[in-house]
């Protein structure tokens, strides 16, 4: 028997995420980062789990059959330290610290959140290209958007973390972290900046209610329309005839649509100004990377 091939497969990993149980884009880039991590081959098996989801970080218990699989790495798909991350999913999963052997022998090895990884800094540069390839960074303003206030504390230092590191590279004009619901707010961000070029990226796992809506509307890009509303509701009473076929799955596939317009209509021209507006950090590909190197992070730390 090939001993180090074993080895290799009997390990798993478990990506775990927030999950929502209104907006069905909450899992989607957990799920996508654990399909392209399945084909790398790299463990044997693959899984993810919710905390508003299926399945739920309870069944995630019993995923990973112990006959075939020694140890699981369970890697949390957050921004940062948190409630969730120190509380609820050691809780959920049973975990006793970063190492938890189990009654049937697997060993469960407990890493860091996404967003605690150096690479953070590198992929939020590379989105902030990518929305503007064209501008020039020097004559650009960058935005890292969090959430804010005092619920979401971990998030907010996390996004100013990632600006002041942003910032030492001096690679933009200004880099600043602003929050919805707290100073500096983005719905500032006209008196915040100085330059014509603006580029905004949340700061979050995923797209939602807050990408697609609320950070949008605070930057003044965009208002809630009526009819998005009434698809949004899933109600077809409220969905006038002439907005989808009437399937509720249309309405969704509608939806989804609208929302993801607002990314792709830059530049946002506001007062002469170019806003260029990115999709939420947590979309990005490159989370499968970091995904892993956590887990190589855990065992380097020995």
């Amino acid at each position: 028997m090939n001993v180090e091939r074993f080895l290799m497969n009997a390990k798993a990993l478990l990506i775990v995420g927030h999950g929502s149980t209104v907006n069905p884009d909450s899992s989607a880039p957990t799920l996508a980062h654990a399909a392209e991590i399945r084909c790398r081959n790299v463990f044997t098996d693959v899984g993810c789990a919710f905390w508003k989801e299926e399945p739920s970080l309870r069944d995630a218990l019993f995923l990973f059959d112990p006959q075939s699989v020694r140890e699981v790495y369970v890697v949390p798909n957050f921004i940062s330290e948190g409630y969730f991350t120190q509380t609820v999913i050691p809780r959920e999963l049973e975990l006793n610290g970063r190492i938890t052997k189990r009654s049937n022998g697997q060993i469960w090895k407990y890493c860091e959140p996404v967003g605690n990884h150096p690479l953070m800094t590198d992929l939020l540069l590379r989105r902030a290209h990518d929305v503007a390839p064209d501008v020039d960074p020097a004559k650009t303003s960058l935005l890292i958007v969090a959430h804010g206030t005092d619920l979401n504390e971990n998030s907010a230092a996390a996004a100013k973390r990632e600006a002041e590191k942003i910032r030492a590279r001096g690679k933009y004009a200004a880099t600043l972290n602003v929050y919805m619901e707290e100073a500096p707010l983005v719905s500032d961000w006209k008196k915040l900046t100085q330059t014509t070029n603006v580029v905004v990226v949340p700061f979050f796992i995923s797209d939602g209610l807050h990408s697609y809506e609320d950070i949008p509307a605070l930057l003044g890009i965009t208002q809630c329309h009526p009819e998005r509303s009434a698809a949004k509701s899933k109600d077809p009473a409220k969905v006038p005839k002439d907005f989808s076929t009437g399937s509720l799955d249309f309405v969704r596939d509608d939806v989804k649509t609208a929302h993801g317009e607002v990314f792709r209509r830059n530049p946002h021209k506001i007062d002469n100004r170019s806003l260029f507006y990115a999709p939420s950090i947590g979309t990005d590909p490159g989370f499968a990377d970091i995904i892993i190197e956590q887990v190589e992070k855990f065992d380097g730390e020995g």
